[in-house]
């Protein structure tokens, strides 16, 4: 799974990378330690082709149109791709609100079945200003008591593979670029061509040009925003250090 991720880049960063319109989002604060319910960015398509894009910002954990109340957003912050066409939180947003989520990076916490110290945690990057493309998908809720509309959002994730899978069995999906337009293409999608869209997040090499180092556990507290988080330490250092 993906349950904290870091970003430092604002709305107009955000749109020169993914080539869209980020003048009309809402300014979000610098945070590298996002976690649930939380404010967040992400790209959506503006035509049927995909090409035409803009910058949003949506709560992190997606509340399927259909819910009661709120309560289920901090249970959907990850979709499973393996699922989502069938689940019915997901799907609905699969045919007609997918989208991106950027990210200098994200935390992902050792297994016991890997080779690192149990929940031990790692910031995953590319080592550079590059924003990873996080395949996501996202909803609109109208709150039942306020009236107000709600956007929320989640990331797709998908079986661990290569280096990544020695920390954790879960990742997210990053997009290429290449198939960025049809991912974000804004028509809504039929029955038959659905799996055509799962197959756009079936990628060659699904963890190229990533790296990882192992971080302080300061980043377990979601209080704690800085960006020290994502600094390497070196295992075995004495807690006093971190």
């Amino acid at each position: 799974m993906c349950g904290r991720y870091a970003l430092s880049a604002n709305a107009l960063d955000i749109a020169l990378q993914f080539e869209a319109d980020g003048s009309s989002a809402p300014s979000l604060p610098v945070n590298w330690n996002i976690s649930p319910t939380t404010p967040i960015y992400f790209i959506q398509g503006q035509s049927p082709d995909g090409n035409s894009r803009i910058v949003n910002t949506a709560h992190w954990g997606l509340i399927p149109s259909w819910s009661k109340d709120a309560s289920r957003a901090s249970n959907a912050i990850n979709a499973r791709v393996e699922s989502i066409a069938e689940k019915p939180s997901f799907k609905s947003a699969l045919r007609s609100r997918r989208c991106l989520i950027p990210a200098n990076g994200y935390y992902e916490w050792a297994t016991e079945l890997g080779p690192y110290p149990p929940k031990q945690p790692f910031y995953i990057s590319r080592g550079d200003s590059t924003l990873l493309p996080m395949a996501g998908l996202y909803e609109y809720w109208k709150d039942p008591e306020t009236g107000q509309m709600i956007t929320s959002a989640s990331i797709i994730t998908r079986e661990s593979v290569g280096n990544i899978a020695t920390i954790h069995h879960r990742m997210p999906v990053m997009l290429p670029k290449d198939r960025w337009s049809a991912w974000l293409g804004s028509s809504s999608i039929s029955e038959s061509q659905v799996p055509e869209y799962l197959d756009l997040l079936e990628t060659p090499d699904p963890e190229a040009g990533l790296q990882f180092h192992p971080v302080a556990p300061a980043v377990n507290n979601a209080r704690n925003f800085g960006q020290e988080l994502s600094a390497p330490i070196t295992l075995g250092e004495p807690e006093t250090l971190f």
